[in-house]
């Protein structure tokens, strides 16, 4: 993984666009931030409708151009941040692992991306804030049930602060992708099942895992 050393007009041989979608002050971009310029910044302005950046990336020997879209989660910007459902090629749901309301809101930003997204979208579930440990509400184990309940596609515990797990998402995500795309072009009917993706936790060493794959 590098990043692409030109300008952005760069020719690359997949561009994939992610939609970040949670409720208010989850840390959604935060998470944009650290993996966009590899810096965190503790004061962050909410986000009014939808904030857009860009990376590249080499991943498995292709050059790979990551769209994110940064979504406000409050109520006034719904439709809004809606309109961005439709062109989105992954969705990455976001919760703060310190507050269980945001957890618990997760089926209802299924619920929209399922009404208003493209229906082959891939979703994903971030746990966010996961150096902030001891003021855990959500466990690990209630967020890999959601998701599989869901067909998620996997769960991360990330932390915009230290920067776990953080490149993993949209790697991970875009490797998803990647190999969608090329059974695509090889003709298949269908995604598959079986695609094997590698979602160990970043930290071998923490006492609970923090990523599964659903």
């Amino acid at each position: 993984m590098a990043f692409a050393n030109s300008e952005m007009d760069e020719a690359f041989d997949y561009l994939f666009k992610i939609i970040l979608i949670g409720d208010s002050n989850v840390g959604k971009t935060s998470v944009v931030h650290r993996f966009k310029s590899g810096q965190y910044h503790a004061k962050q302005q909410n986000t009014i409708g939808v904030d857009f950046t860009v990376r590249s990336l080499e991943i498995d020997g292709k050059k790979v151009k990551i769209q994110v879209w940064d979504t406000a989660g409050q109520e006034r910007f719904r439709t809004i941040t809606q309109s961005y459902y439709r062109s989105a090629h992954g969705a990455i749901l976001a919760y703060d692992m310190t507050r269980r309301s945001t957890f618990e809101s997760i089926p209802h930003w299924i619920h929209e991306i399922e009404k208003y997204g493209a229906a082959n979208l891939v979703l994903m579930l971030i746990g966010n804030k996961s150096d902030e440990a001891e003021k855990r509400q959500v466990l690990f184990e209630d967020a890999c049930t959601l998701a599989e309940k869901h067909g998620l596609l996997a769960v991360l515990e990330t932390s915009a602060k230290e920067a776990q797990n953080v490149d993993e998402v949209f790697i991970l995500m875009a490797k998803e992708l990647m190999a969608r795309n090329t059974l695509q072009m090889h003709g298949e009917s269908g995604f598959s099942d079986n695609i094997h993706l590698d979602t160990r936790p970043v930290v071998a060493t923490q006492a609970e895992k923090s990523s599964c794959s659903c």
